[in-house]
């Protein structure tokens, strides 16, 4: 029997939040539900039954409704299994993952495989996996469009492992990270790289994408090579700028990743 087709979108949470879907048109995995509400609300009206949570990371608007998604999946009759980092405290896990644990779900029918992303939090992980010849990967806050997460528990090294080990990913990969940051990213990007011509085409589809109200994401892997400064650190242009006020900087990809991060954290 074939295998269904994938369906995978964003619904929007809070401010700028993003939680994910995926579903075969009958089950549905959501990853990194901040919110109970809107996921509850989707189900309900694409009838769908929910089988499994998946958590990046521990941060509250990533967790927050898992407790009040829970309770309404008991309330229908499903149990619902939690998996998220072993190395961060998730609200009611059910199983704790590290790298290159894998995970098979039945409905959905999906192969995920488990990737260690540390340097937005400690724990951090992500979530790869390849369905009918596409792959997806579930980021969390480590890769945005056109950026990367802020450094709040692991460091500037960690976290320039982390988006390597992501960049070298397949460039069809789509990219669904978890908030809409990105005419903002791309404003900073532009402040580095300025006559980046794919930066500059990105830019004016991205605001007219947020003109009439749809996401900027899912971006690729391949995308966030051309525009996303973070994963551009080894490129002269980045480079340059970085070192402009600080000639003494190292040209390491670790030194430049640091200090472009703390001048993302200053900008506005």
């Amino acid at each position: 029997m074939a295998r269904s087709a994938l369906q995978v979108f964003p619904i929007p949470a809070y401010d700028d939040n993003y939680i994910w879907l995926l579903s075969d048109g009958e089950h549905a995995v959501v990853v990194d539900p901040g919110d109970a509400q809107p996921v509850i609300a989707t189900l309900r009206q694409a009838q769908l039954k929910l089988t499994a949570i998946l958590i990046t990371h521990h941060h509250a608007d990533h967790v927050g409704g898992i407790a009040e998604l829970l309770a309404w999946s008991r309330s229908q009759g499903d149990t619902v299994q939690v998996y998220g980092p072993l190395a961060e405290e998730i609200p009611e896990c059910h199983q704790g993952l590290v790298a290159r644990d894998s995970l098979h779900f039945a409905a959905p029918e999906l192969d995920i495989s488990v990737l260690e992303v540390p340097g937005h939090t400690r724990g951090h992980i992500a979530f790869y996996l390849e369905h009918q010849g596409q792959s997806h990967l579930f980021c969390g806050d480590t890769l945005f469009a056109s950026g990367c997460g802020r450094l709040f528990e692991g460091t500037a090294s960690q976290m320039w492992q982390s988006l390597d080990q992501l960049r070298q990913l397949p460039d069809k990969t789509w990219v669904h990270c978890a908030h809409e940051y990105t005419l903002s990213n791309i404003r900073f990007a532009l402040s580095i790289e300025p006559h980046n011509v794919d930066l500059q085409q990105w830019e004016a589809r991205a605001k007219a994408l947020r003109q009439v109200g749809k996401p900027t994401v899912p971006t690729t892997i391949g995308h966030e090579k051309k525009v996303n400064p973070f994963l551009r650190c080894e490129e002269d242009s980045v480079m340059r700028a970085v070192r402009l006020g600080d000639p003494q900087l190292a040209c390491d990809p670790v030194s430049i990743f640091a200090k472009l991060r703390a001048m993302k954290d200053v900008f506005r």
